[in-house]
């Protein structure tokens, strides 16, 4: 059973500032990470960028999400859930011609919420774990490629050696004092993979397996 989440919980500037923009430069880094580390794990925008559904340029479209929901902070004075997860599921219609109907911007808006507020009060160990294990990942060439046949039943995905080998996917994170811009796909063959299938119009649409 899934914890009930709260679509009107919101995060707020405070007094006198006209945005939830970091001030301190690591903060907004640990941030920026952060969302990252989120948005890279969610498997509906994996399974479009393996399958190259936004074309040639889906991993940059990828990277453009994450800064798109960062640019939420930076532009705004309040952002609620319901924000976050319009603006995940509008940059996946409008990159990828994805519909996602499996409900799972909505926790991931959340924890983007509970993110923010972690780094605002110090409490960034949770992003630092992610991004090791990223970089554990990377090391470890562990990767595995969601291959998804629209219309079909993904529920095992086409992995083979000779893709996790070949496939790689750039993530543009950067940890506090350093710089990194390296090749990853931070997806796992879980039993999360969506459902896709393609409308009338054209449109893939995303959907929890069933």
């Amino acid at each position: 059973m899934s914890l009930q989440i709260d679509e009107t919980d919101f995060v707020e500037a405070s007094e006198g500032a006209d945005s939830l923009k970091f001030l301190n430069e690591k903060s907004h880094a640990l941030f920026e990470l952060g969302v990252s580390m989120l948005v890279h794990k969610w498997d509906a925008l994996s399974v479009a960028v393996v399958n190259q559904w936004g074309g040639p340029n889906s991993k940059d479209k990828r990277d453009w999400i994450s800064a798109v929901v960062v640019d939420l902070f930076l532009q705004n004075s309040v952002v609620d859930v319901a924000m976050i997860e319009e603006t995940l599921l509008y940059a996946m219609q409008d990159e990828f011609d994805v519909m996602v109907e499996d409900d799972s911007a909505l926790p991931l808006a959340a924890q983007v919420l509970d993110c923010y507020r972690n780094v605002a009060i110090g409490e960034v160990d949770k992003i630092k774990e992610s991004y090791a294990k990223w970089q554990a990942k990377q090391s470890s060439n562990s990767d595995v490629k969601y291959q998804v046949t629209v219309g079909e039943d993904p529920s095992n995905p086409d992995v083979s050696e000779n893709e996790v080998d070949d496939y790689d996917s750039d993530i543009d994170a950067h940890a506090p004092g350093t710089q990194q811009d390296e090749d990853s796909e931070m997806t796992e063959a879980t039993e999360s993979v969506p459902q896709a299938i393609v409308d009338d119009d054209g449109f893939t649409i995303v959907q929890r397996k069933r």
